[in-house]
């Protein structure tokens, strides 16, 4: 199994961020076909305090090949597009297998 995770930094609007995300972002990143699971956490700190990160969205595939295929889909790249429209500078986007 394999995941791919969106790593958000804290956006300046908080409140419209959140809005869009759970809204608009995190419905059509679940239409993906092949998407397993999407799990999204909100941070609320560090061991040494506060964080300057927001939330993190790990998304499951059965394998490499089905992240892939779930990425290049219509509904994938609509997910993508809307992603770098309201998120682009504050997201970081990685592939990890689940061990």
């Amino acid at each position: 199994m394999v995941k791919l995770v969106a790593i958000y930094r804290k956006p300046e609007d908080i409140e419209a961020f959140d809005k869009h995300y759970f809204e608009v972002h995190g419905p059509l990143a679940e239409k993906m076909p092949g998407l397993i699971k999407m799990e999204v956490s909100k941070v609320y700190g560090t061991p040494m305090g506060e964080s300057d990160l927001h939330l993190i969205a790990e998304m499951y595939f059965e394998s490499k090949e089905a992240l892939v295929e779930a990425l290049s889909s219509p509904d994938g790249r609509a997910a993508g597009k809307d992603l770098r429209g309201f998120a682009g500078p504050l997201v970081s986007m990685h592939f990890a297998e689940v061990v």
